[in-house]
Parts: C-alpha cells; structure tokens; sequence
C-alpha cells in the first residue's frame, strides 16, 4: 500500500495505559498524535486490564516514591477531567521481618520524602486492624494513609476517552513489524503489518511484553525485558466478616516483603474477595501463552501466608477467582525510559520493563513520555535509573532484595 496521507506530529506505538496516557500528554499540548494498537483496544492479553491495581507512596526506592506522589495529583486532574472517579482511597500497610532491608528503606523514603507513617510493632498492627492481621513477634509494619485500588481497565479507558476529547486519533489492530527513518522527508517512518506505512516526526515505543522482540527487529539490540505470566487471586471472605476486609470498613492495601513478596487489596471489585496474590509468574512468550495456572505452586507460596496472616478471615483454601496478566520484567525491576538510539537516535522514544509496578505511576510516565518526544528532554525528572545504557554496563542488573523468587513463584 501507498504510504498514508496523514502525517502525525507524534506516534505511540501501543495502547497500554503507559501508551494512552502518552497520548492524552501529548493531545493536551495540541499536538497530531496518533495512538497505535496491535490489538482490540482495551484487550486482555497484555498488563493494563483487569479489576484493579495498588497505587501507594512507599516504596525501599525514593525516584519511585517521587513519582507516585507526583502521578497522585494526576489521576486526580484525570479523574475531575472525565467527570468519575477511578481510584478508590484507601490507607496502606507495608509489612515484613523487622530486618528486612526493602522495608527498612521503605521507612528512610518516608522520612526522607516527608510521607506521613508510622511505624507499627506486630502487637499494635493486629490491634489497629482489629485482630485481622495475625504477625509474627519479629515483623513491623509501615502505615501510611495514602494508599489505594486503581480500577485499572477502567483507567484505561479514560485515558483513551480523553486522548480522543483532545483530538488524538485511536486505531487498534495495528500491528507495527518496522521503525525506521524517513531518509527523504526526515521523521519517522513506521509499517504496519497490513501493508500500510505512516509518518510521524516522533515516535514513542510503549508495547509492554511485546518490547524485547520488537526492539530486536527495529535496532537489533537484545533487551533483558523477560515477559512473565502471572496470576491474580481473590479468596472468599468468611460470612459476617466481609465488611472488615472492605475498603469502606478501612481495610488496606498491603504488601508482604520477604520470601514470597505478597500484596493484595481490601475487597472492592468483588463483594465477599480479597485479592491476595504474589509478586511474579513464569517466563512466557505474549504470543503463545499456555494461560495456564499451576495450583500446586499458588497453594505453596499463598496459601500458607494467607493461612499464617488472616486465619480468622478468609474461607476459602484456594481462590475462588483466577485471573491472568504479564509482567515485562527487567533484571533490576527498574523502568527502562531512553531514547532508541542508534540510527533513529532521539526520533524514537522508548518505554518499557515495568516489572509489575508501573501502572500506579501511569500519568507521570505518560508526561515524561511525552516530554522527551515533544523536546527531547524531561525536565525535572531524574531518568538516570531507567537509561538503557544500564544493561550494556551490568546486564544481570542490580536485583532487588526479593527478586530471587520473581519468575520462580510460578513455574510452568
């Protein structure tokens, strides 16, 4: 086919909440951007749909922590934008062995980034929750009130809906197969798999699991970004009890530091569930997933930590929902934000590896996204972390104190 008549100011390659939130960016500046997608749009065979997702300020790392408060304010200008709400509040408890080191820097990054907390011995935790966390003597907790569940297909598609209420244009079944430069015109040159070519004088890469491969073809470098089936789990609350473990009754979000890494949130989208679930999954290619839950190993790793942690709250022995995402996990569990490089040199900005725990920090990724394809800088964001040169100087990474069992809790 001939190549397209419209040209674009910016292309996102990718209709994942980072790629539609880059849009709606972009859009807001008044620029011709276009939204590419491989698939349906709002589809279920990537990271960016399903009930829901956490969003809390603590985190061992304080560039995350930083992010997020700043990400906070803009679901909420998003949300007062379309008019309903996405994110339900909630307060947050980070749990672990007194010693655990991410959770010791959870507690500096609070201090050092003036996040309110408190820092709870197991006693006062299963006091202020009522008796329904059960902790070892040795574990701690860090409460915080700025915790949350973020609905996250609902998400999605606002972004999408504002993206198109600021002019951008949405297309999905399309499947981009080359990114290269446009020799005679200058920009950025991209062909779909159904033959058709289009132009943008920028172009932001943001396919989750789909990076490693395409990255492979378009610069020929090979990224450590390992696609990972995981499985969500929600268990059902016993009778009398439910609105203890709601979000309306006070019940956090939580996550679990040590050996399984566990989080979960309060029951929301499904009355009488918790979602209870583990930080990982199994190595998969996105094109040829089994789907495939391996309950043996969800009954190893969760539900003797459910057993051990909310034995007087939850009935069922196993979940009684199962749901499936992916992670794109990088070997540090840090975010890959760069420029591609090589010959498409600044033209094409890259965004990948989110590790299973960028969806939170969606709308201050889309905007630094947005930045670097606009002018070629983000100002005031520190991206040292998320560079791509990182691999080629370690590319077993820096791996975080519970990586060992990501990618292990779930094998196929």
């Amino acid at each position: 086919m001939e190549d397209s008549s419209e040209e674009f100011d910016v292309v996102v390659v990718g209709g994942g909440i980072m790629g539609s939130c880059t849009a709606y960016e972009l859009a807001k500046r008044e620029l011709k951007v276009l939204l590419l997608e491989q698939f349906d749009l709002l589809h279920h065979r990537g990271s960016s749909h399903g009930e829901s997702r956490t969003i809390r300020v603590t985190y061992p790392e304080e560039y995350y922590a930083a992010l997020v408060l700043q990400a906070w304010r803009l679901w909420e200008e998003a949300e007062s934008e379309i008019g309903y709400r996405v994110l339900t509040r909630t307060p947050h408890l980070d749990i672990g062995p007194a010693g655990n080191k991410s959770l010791q820097a959870v507690i500096a990054g609070c201090r050092s980034n003036s996040i309110p907390h408190r820092v709870l011995d197991s006693t006062q935790i299963g006091d202020h929750f009522s008796g329904l966390f059960h902790l070892p003597e040795s574990w701690i907790g860090v409460y915080n009130e700025q915790g949350g569940v973020i609905r996250a297909t609902k998400a999605l598609s606002m972004f999408q809906t504002l993206a198109l209420k600021r002019g951008a244009v949405l297309r999905d079944h399309m499947e981009v197969k080359e990114i290269k430069k446009d020799e005679l015109r200058g920009g950025i040159s991209l062909s779909m798999a159904n033959g058709e070519k289009i132009w943008g004088k920028k172009c932001v890469v943001t396919i989750g699991a789909w990076t490693k491969e395409l990255v492979k073809t378009v610069r020929g470098t090979v990224l450590p970004i390992q696609p990972l089936h995981t499985t969500i789990c929600y268990w059902r609350i016993k009778e009398g009890m439910e609105e203890c473990f709601s979000a309306g009754g006070g019940f956090p979000t939580f996550a679990s530091y040590g050996d399984p890494y566990i989080y979960g949130t309060p029951s929301l989208e499904f009355p009488g569930l918790i979602k209870v679930a583990v930080h990982g999954g199994y190595p998969c290619d996105p094109d040829r997933r089994t789907w495939a839950t391996d309950m043996d190993c969800v009954k190893r790793s969760i539900c003797p930590w459910i057993e051990g942690r909310f034995a007087g709250g939850v009935k069922s022995t196993e979940p009684v929902v199962i749901q499936s995402c992916m992670y794109s996990m990088t070997p540090d569990e840090d975010f890959v934000i760069d420029f591609l490089g090589g010959e498409l040199g600044k033209e094409v900005v890259l965004a990948g590896g989110f590790s299973g725990h960028g969806f939170k920090m969606a709308p201050v990724v889309g905007r630094i996204l947005a930045d670097l394809a606009a002018g070629g800088e983000a100002p005031g964001f520190d991206l040292r972390y998320f560079r791509l040169g990182r691999f080629e100087e370690n590319p077993k990474g820096n791996p975080k104190e519970h990586e060992d069992q990501v990618g292990a809790q779930l094998p196929p």
